[in-house]
């Protein structure tokens, strides 16, 4: 049940202001993004009109502690179905990066590992100029799991490099520097 002394009448406004977010007042509640989101078919926990709609509520803790929007997938489908030019997929990158920040100054813990797995990926792209898949996958799971967690997927991973599939180490790029430029100068750490 919503209890309205428990809405940040706020939020929407502060949610729009992140990049990402200017969009998300123009949201009538059409149901167009929910409809062939792929992660919605197979899990009744994620519902991208829910997670917009309780940004517009001002529903922040129940949003901001939720682990539901970290499921997206990106494919951007609620993206090319709003008629409203929402662009949904980057509202929930907004919510995102206000729930890390919220983390790192203690406010909130964060559950799932996803941004582990997000931090690792655009570490890769900034030290490699692409991603290093073995690399990141081999990381995330020594983090996450540790070495047994690590050694469970070492006879998978080893049998798709046999087959070229996977690289163990980074591929060699042409304008690695300038990569590593675009990051300086959107910020990224």
């Amino acid at each position: 049940m919503i209890k309205a002394k428990n809405l940040d009448p706020n939020f929407k406004y502060q949610l729009s202001r992140e990049l990402g977010g200017e969009n998300l007042e123009y949201c009538f509640n059409c149901t167009g993004c929910a409809c062939g989101c792929p992660v919605a078919e197979v899990d009744p926990d994620f519902n991208p009109r829910k997670i917009i709609r309780m940004g517009i509520l001002g529903m922040t803790k129940e949003l901001i502690e939720s682990e539901s929007f970290w499921k997206c997938v990106s494919c951007y489908t609620c993206f090319a179905r709003c008629p409203q030019d929402v662009r949904i997929t980057e509202v929930l990158y907004a919510l995102k990066n206000m729930a890390v920040r919220e983390a790192l100054k203690g406010n909130i813990e964060i559950e799932t590992t996803k941004p582990i797995f997000d931090k690792m990926f655009i570490d890769s792209i900034k030290d490699n100029g692409r991603v290093a898949e073995a690399m990141v996958f081999a990381k995330y799971k020594l983090k996450t799991e540790g070495i047994k967690g690590l050694m469970e997927q070492f006879s998978m991973g080893l049998e798709m490099f046999k087959k070229g599939k996977i690289p163990i180490l980074p591929e060699k790029i042409k304008g690695k520097k300038q990569v590593k430029r675009i990051f300086e100068k959107a910020g990224i750490k």
